[in-house]
């Protein structure tokens, strides 16, 4: 079966991820507009409606490219949107993709919306689509979303120098972490057990 992320409704307990559109333009801005989640990114603070506006913009030229899936990630209880993630950096001959550009609002940080949001992708990567690897980057400055990549089962596996420029103009080294279909079975079961246990990543 050809490699062909698009995108998809992922549904689970505590969140669903849905396609990313202008229809959660008003969450993102109530979700995004905290600045400290920005600190070490290249994007912008979500802290006007024509920063989200730009956000969403750019987001749809990116899938209608096929160069990424974005999606809104949503609390299953209340029907808020609570952050965001994507599929990028898709290489369909190689059945590889990135997860990034993910962020959770600060009350939705360190619990289990992240792993379920995690693993729901991940189930849809390698189970249904075929996937053989799954990578993560993020700056070497962010250490709490490091130790969230270890506690989902991500092997770090090294660091590119002076990466990428972010917002402040600050040449970051980036942290890549991989999950391969090999790896897949042992943190399948990892997360299902934290997620029965209710043990937020």
């Amino acid at each position: 079966m050809p490699f062909d992320p698009q995108p998809v409704l992922l549904s689970g307990r505590l969140v669903r991820l849905e396609p990313l559109g202008v229809a959660h333009a008003a969450g993102l801005l109530l979700a995004g507009h905290d600045e400290s989640l920005w600190r070490v990114t290249v994007q912008p603070p979500l802290n006007t409606a024509d920063a989200v506006a730009h956000y969403l913009a750019h987001a749809a030229a990116q899938a209608a490219r096929g160069d990424e899936v974005p999606f809104a990630v949503v609390s299953c209880d209340t029907g808020a949107v609570i952050g965001s993630t994507r599929w990028m950096d898709i290489s369909r001959p190689h059945r590889r993709v990135e997860i990034g550009g993910s962020w959770l609002m600060p009350s939705a940080q360190g619990t289990l919306a992240n792993t379920e949001a995690k693993y729901l992708q991940l189930v849809q990567l390698f189970e249904t689509l075929g996937a053989v690897r799954v990578q993560f980057k993020t700056d070497l400055r962010n250490t709490q979303s490091q130790r969230a990549l270890e506690k989902l089962g991500a092997i770090r596996e090294g660091v590119l120098r002076r990466h990428m420029v972010v917002r402040d103009g600050f040449v970051r080294d980036s942290v890549y972490y991989g999950i391969t279909d090999a790896d897949w079975p042992g943190v399948k079961q990892r997360l299902q057990e934290r997620l029965a246990a209710g043990v937020a990543s």
